[in-house]
Order: structure tokens, then sequence, then C-alpha cells
């Protein structure tokens, strides 16, 4: 058993604002509300912090995963943290600070036993997921790639402009699973004058590339003019992607991801459940699984997507044209003309039979992607399909959890 710390010395959290890409994961993961940001870095109140760990597993890049040795009252503050480009050097300890006790009680800044976790989904991978690379370039190091391809996947007549862009990185090395994602570096400064951070887009291709056998992926990009409140707002990545011509040079960075990964073993069965530009680590998995159609590898696949209409679902034409015998499509259109307002979760309910047949079956892995809003309605049809049949969904989803078959990528 480690000796505890004496009282003076505090091991400081820290998150690596170089490596950060903002995706607020570790802030909505923090069961104590220790993580903040402003617009420039996302940091750990060391007055809050208990070292609990349950913001590290979750972290697609591992920025959060830093750690000081410190004399208490030196500690870095909140403010301090929001101002700095990267992590500061380890700092010697007095000597009579970093003399241990030999006895007495843990420190209570010491890291102690995670808190039971508030993420709706797995913070570790399927148990056959191949092994993903990661943080292979950085903001100091980034990949330069070259446009080959932006074509928009939605109605031209539509408000939905959602662009399919196809990245090659020529003769250097940029290996990707489907369900990671990596990360952009817009050109240009915000309003400090400071170099944009880079936004985080989710691979649409599999591992061997948009083209099978180039090195290339694709991305779904949604241009953003408004916010989620409806006011007017200039997406500052997504409308750069999204102008994007062929041959324009993008400076990239990852790639990133640990735990959403597609499993690797035989006859896996998945259910897919997105909404707009989720699509993306969806169309990825479902590629993979169409390359191997022939080798008998594959298990089942359902699919939930949700868009207002039929012209606004990206890909629509393509997946409409893979065999039903391949994949079990489920369309919830919530403003087409004619129709009554269907949402994924309603579909779910819709489905009870197949999807109780298919969360019985531990080869089945679920993933959902889209905007956070959705994560409550499709845990709720989840957990009325389960009950309908007289199941525990509380027992059933923490075994998902555990087991890394619920995964949830919403922003």
């Amino acid at each position: 058993m480690n000796a505890p710390l004496p009282a003076e010395v505090l091991k400081q959290h820290l998150i690596d604002p170089e490596i950060c890409i903002r995706c607020n994961t570790c802030e909505e993961t923090c069961p104590i509300k220790a993580i903040t940001h402003d617009s420039n870095n996302y940091v750990v109140d060391p007055e809050i912090c208990n070292g609990c760990m349950a913001c590290v597993p979750p972290c697609p890049t591992g920025a959060i995963d830093n750690w000081r040795l410190m004399v208490r009252a030196e500690a870095y503050g909140v403010q301090e943290q929001l101002g700095w480009e990267e992590l500061p050097g380890e700092k010697a300890l007095p000597e009579t600070a970093a003399a241990a006790p030999a006895g007495g009680e843990p420190d209570a800044q010491q890291p102690v036993a995670p808190a039971p976790s508030t993420a709706p989904g797995a913070t570790v991978p399927p148990w056959s997921a191949a092994h993903p690379y990661v943080n292979l370039y950085t903001h100091k190091t980034p990949m330069t790639a070259t446009v080959v391809g932006n074509y928009r996947v939605t109605g031209a007549d539509t408000e939905s402009d959602i662009h399919h862009i196809v990245l090659d990185f020529g003769d250097l090395p940029f290996p990707v699973l489907e369900g990671q994602s990596i990360g952009i570096l817009p050109p240009g400064v915000d309003a400090q004058g400071r170099a944009h951070h880079a936004r985080q887009y989710s691979l649409a291709s599999p591992r061997d590339g948009e083209r099978a056998g180039y090195n290339n992926l694709s991305l779904t990009v949604k241009r953003v003019t408004e916010d989620h409140a409806g006011a007017a707002a200039h997406g500052v990545c997504s409308n750069y992607l999204c102008d994007l011509a062929k041959n324009d040079k993008v400076q990239v960075i990852g790639p990133f991801g640990h735990t959403f990964l597609m499993p690797n073993h035989p006859r896996a069965n998945l259910i897919m459940i997105c909404t707009g530009t989720g699509s993306a680590p969806m169309r990825a998995m479902t590629e993979r699984y169409r390359r191997r159609i022939e080798t008998g590898e594959n298990g089942r696949l359902l699919l939930f997507f949700g868009a207002r209409t039929e012209r606004e679902l990206p890909y629509f034409g393509p997946l409409m044209k893979l065999p039903r015998d391949f994949i079990d499509i489920n369309l919830a259109l919530s403003r087409e003309a004619g129709q009554p307002k269907r949402y994924v979760q309603d579909l779910i309910r819709d489905r009870a039979g197949v999807v109780r047949e298919l969360l019985a079956d531990r080869n089945t892995c679920i993933y959902v992607c889209g905007l956070k809003g959705m994560e409550v309605g499709v845990l709720d049809a989840l957990r009325d399909v389960t009950m309908q049949a007289g199941q525990d969904w509380s027992i059933l989803h923490d075994a998902l959890r555990r087991e890394g078959r619920l995964h949830f990528e919403t922003y």
C-alpha cells in the first residue's frame, strides 16, 4: 500500500492544453464539478478535485491524465491554469515536504476509488476491438492532409447543408479505426488573437480508407449557421471545411478515441442509433461490414436514423440501396410533410421485439451518436423495451457499460 503524502503536499490534477481538444467530456463526467473551462482552456480546481479518476477513462486524447506533486500552498489555481498555453514542468519539493510520514491517515486530496460512473455508456471498448492508435499528431506537430473530395450529401433545397469530405494523407501513416475521430485546426485566430483550437469530427469511413486500400478517410460535416437555440452563429471550422475545394491543404491532429470502437470478433451485432451527422461513425461501421459481406463474419445490423425529412438525411440514397438482409433500416422523420412526428426512441419501442432479441445476445453492441439531448430518450426507450419483458433494466444497463457494449458519442 502506498504511503500517504504529507498534509502539505498535493498531487495536483492538471489538463494538458496542448493535447486537449475541448470536447467537454471531462467536465460532463466529473461527479463533483471540479472541472471548468473558458474560451481558452479546460482546468481542474485543486480546491475541489479529490482525485477520484472518474474523468480519466472517457477522455479521448489522454490530456486529462496529468499530475504534479506540489506544495499545497503553491498549487496552480483555476485562473492561472486558464491562461496556460502548455503545462509547466515539474517542481522540486522541499526536503521536508518530500519525506512521507511513516503512518497516519491518508490525505483527503489523494486519489481514491473511482466514484460511481454518471456516464450513460461504457468507458471501456468492446473486448474484441482492435488496438487504436491515438495522438500520433498534435497541435505542435499536425499532419497536413489534402482534400480529394467535398460533396453535399443532403438535398440542395434544404437548410441542412451537410458535406462528405475526403482527406488524403499521402505517404505518411494515419491509422484509424471505425468509431475514432480526428481534430481539424482551422486557420486564423480567435477574438483574443490566439490560434483556433482544434474541432473534433468522427470518421465516416472504415479502417482501410474511404477508398479501400488508400491512405485516406472521410468526415461528415454540417455547416453551422445557428446555435442550438436557433440564434445566428458562424461555425468557424464547419464553414471552413464545407468551403474547401479539391487539392486544398488541411491541418489534422489525432487520431482520437479508445472506447467508441467497433467490435472485431465474427458475428458481432450492432444496434446503431443516430441523428444528422451522428451518422458518421455508423457509416464507417456499416461500410466495414459491407466490404466483408461475402466472408460470413458479419452479425446483424439494426439502424435507427433520425432527421427532419428524407431530404435532410445524409447519405439517404446510398443507404437505401443497401440490401435489406444486410441491414435493418428504421428512419425517424420529425418534419416530413403529411406524416406524424417520429423520433429514434419511438422506433426503438416499435421494434421492441428485435431490440430485445439483440440485447439478449452478448455479441451485441449499441452505439448512439448525435445531439446530447437524445441520450435520455434513447435510454428511456431501452429501459421500456427491457421492462416489457419483465427484466431489470438497471442490471442490464450496468452490464452493458461494464462490458463495453453501450457507447454514447453526443455533443
